[in-house]
């Protein structure tokens, strides 16, 4: 009974990685030049930014591990070469999922050390449970506050944003080439997902932002965690969607109204096109309502 048991579990393991995988079979991974030496990447799961040059390629996240060989392809094809520096801007898997596989192959991994806290331990978040990842995905440079790389000549700033989309969330600014890659503290025209249960807070949220419209300016080219290439005017708008959002949540909060008493409908009025994703007027609202009422 035992041995058939095992052979039951093996079998139904196998089966769940080959839909796992079947799930990206089907992905492209499309690049748009935004310089010379930057691109942006997309597939499945978070943008990812790529900087070019004779000696060196770096990374910014990798989206799910099943990806990892097309992205390899991808890099390959525009440099000649393979990663040798990945920058994590947070610790979900859409973003690191891929990290042992370039870890194998000699890549630095580098993010802010709450990255390399939660990624190195199981993480509960509600029924979703993340199990500890191996050794080599983990980050083997770390900082606090940020750091400040050299790509040849280009200098590469690494900025941590304080309890944003997450306790470990970074920016990764090319001040020279004048584009910068906001992880998921952005989202493009929809309404973002704040991992409440990972340090994540609306006003972090808001706060990043307000720091990125401090460092852009109007030919500022923006990667978002997730959606098209963006700008300052972009960003704009979802700053103010965010204020606007968490202004009638407060107001709701301030007059002593409960969780159930909130009309998502209402609360998000005149942003019905920002919940077509998989975070929608409902699900904001209560991650707004949740984050206000856990400040002391």
């Amino acid at each position: 009974m035992l041995r058939l048991l095992t052979i039951l579990s093996f079998f139904m393991i196998s089966q769940f990685a080959l839909l796992a995988q079947g799930r990206f079979d089907a992905v492209v991974i499309k690049d748009h030049k935004l310089t010379d030496n930057i691109y942006m990447l997309e597939g499945s799961g978070g943008n990812v930014g790529i900087y070019i040059n004779d000696d060196e390629v770096l990374m910014i996240d990798d989206q799910f591990a099943p990806l990892s060989d097309k992205l390899k392809a991808k890099i390959k094809e525009l440099s000649g070469g393979k990663t040798t520096k990945l920058i994590n801007t947070h610790w979900h898997g859409d973003h690191t999922g891929g990290n042992e596989n370039f870890g194998k192959d000699g890549a630095m991994i580098i993010a802010h050390e709450n990255v390399r806290g939660r990624m190195s331990k199981e993480v509960v978040r509600g029924d979703r449970v993340s199990p500890p990842s191996p050794a080599i995905a983990l980050p083997v440079v770390t900082y606090k506050e940020g750091m400040q790389l050299y790509i040849m000549d280009e200098p590469v700033m690494i900025t941590h944003m304080h309890r944003a989309h997450t306790d470990g969330d970074s920016f990764v600014f090319f001040p020279e080439s004048n584009v910068l890659h906001m992880g998921d503290c952005f989202f493009k025209n929809r309404f973002p997902f704040i991992d409440l249960n990972s340090g994540g807070s609306i006003d972090g949220v808001i706060k990043a932002v307000e720091v990125a419209l401090m460092l852009v300016d109007d030919k500022t080219q923006i990667i978002p965690g997730h959606g098209s290439m963006a700008s300052k005017s972009d960003l704009v708008d979802y700053h103010k969607c965010l204020t606007t959002v968490r202004s009638k949540v407060a107001q709701h909060i301030k007059g002593g109204g409960t969780l159930e008493g909130l009309d998502p409908a209402i609360i998000t009025e005149g942003y019905e096109e920002w919940g077509g994703g998989f975070i929608n007027a409902e699900k904001i609202t209560q991650t707004i309502f949740n984050s206000l009422s856990s400040i002391e």
